[in-house]
């Protein structure tokens, strides 16, 4: 029996790398005979850079940055050469010699901030245009840029002030960090002094526009500790602070019509107004490099999962695009979920007991993974 392993992480409890590596440890115990591959999944959240550097035989550069309150944190780059890219992954961006790769949550993410920090009228980018500024001095060709995972609703305008737009208010000051919190004070908006980057790709499976009942703020924004009462009042502020940086770089005011401007509280939208950035889809991507299709088509049996696994997962995300090509396969396949938003089935398996607070379930999730795996199979 050979077993595809590829979770993605559990929020808050357990990375995609750690999940994989329970699920597998719980199926040894059991079935020692078994050939397990293991292949943790990310669209572009957590794990993005390490799992697709190592994948391509790069090197890792450590760097310090702000972090999504403006301390310090350890972040990292990756850079590949071109030659070491998988083929497949070839028709979602350009080779050039040298690859930078950089993940938004390893900077800016909500996992770095305990539950009571999280506010998105405080978090910044800043740190993840930080990042792209390392990799762009590291001579990178272009630049690949996970975003799945973010603490902020920033528009990406905390990254666009790390690479030099100055934002100013009625006085001419400039407001270093331009958090959504001191929105009402800018006036205006100068790109003049940015740095030069390389083609920016953003790898992304969010398809929400900037704005509306469907856009950052409203969907997302709560999710980041956004008050309900709130959410009308950033709304405004965003279409506001939209509009200046589309006049400041001489762009359409409909981009943030677009699907995808959404992504990690509007980061997108900020990359693409003022560099160009384009959006390629993560899950895809992913797939591609890590030879997701061939794994697949090898295996008798099919186990994956998140923290929680719902009608979204099916919309693109990794493990519910697993899931459902493991089955159009004919694969015999399994979802364990910290939590599931669909009826449990013979294959879509909630590990947390009913009756079990979140509170309490989140430290006990590698136990209640591992049980879960070892029950059904």
């Amino acid at each position: 029996m050979r077993v595809l392993i590829a979770f993605d992480k559990f929020k808050d409890a357990l990375t995609a790398r750690q999940a994989g590596e329970i699920a597998a440890a719980a199926l040894r115990a059991k079935h020692p005979d078994w050939e397990l591959d293991l292949c943790p999944l990310t669209d572009g959240g957590e794990g993005f850079c390490e799992a697709l550097t190592q994948a391509a035989r790069g090197r890792f550069a450590q760097v310090v940055v702000s972090g999504p309150h403006g301390g310090r944190v350890n972040a990292s780059a990756g850079f590949v050469e071109g030659k070491n890219i998988p083929g497949a992954a070839h028709r979602h961006l350009p080779v050039g010699n040298t690859l930078g790769i950089v993940d938004l949550p390893s900077a800016s993410g909500l996992a770095l901030l305990a539950p009571g920090q999280r506010d998105p009228w405080h978090t910044t980018t800043f740190g993840t245009g930080e990042l792209l500024r390392h990799a762009a001095g590291q001579n990178a060709d272009a630049i690949l840029l996970g975003v799945g995972g973010s603490a902020t609703n920033d528009l990406g305008l905390g990254a666009l002030a790390a690479l030099g737009y100055k934002f100013l208010d009625a006085a001419g000051a400039a407001i270093a960090v331009p958090v959504p919190a001191t929105w009402e004070q800018i006036q205006r908006i100068d790109g003049s002094g940015a740095v030069k980057l390389p083609p920016v790709f953003i790898a992304c499976d969010v398809t929400n526009h900037l704005l509306g009942p469907r856009g950052a703020t409203a969907t997302f924004g709560p999710q980041k500790g956004l008050r309900a009462g709130d959410v009308s009042r950033l709304e405004a502020q965003a279409a506001r602070m939209a509009a200046l940086l589309c006049d400041a770089c001489g762009q359409p005011h409909s981009l943030a019509d677009m699907p995808g401007t959404g992504a990690a509280g509007g980061t997108g939208f900020g990359l693409m107004a003022a560099f160009g950035a384009k959006l390629v889809p993560g899950f895809d991507l992913v797939s591609a490099w890590l030879d997701l299709p061939a794994r697949l088509a090898a295996a008798d049996l099919v186990l994956t999962g998140e923290g929680r696994f719902d009608t979204t997962s099916l919309g693109g995300k990794g493990p519910g695009s697993l899931f459902t090509e493991a089955r159009r396969l004919g694969k015999s396949a399994h979802v364990f979920a910290g939590s599931l938003g669909l009826p449990a089935d013979a294959r879509l398996h909630a590990i947390t007991p009913a009756g079990l607070h979140l509170a309490e379930a989140l430290p006990r999730t590698a136990e209640l993974l591992a049980a879960a795996v070892s029950r059904v199979l």
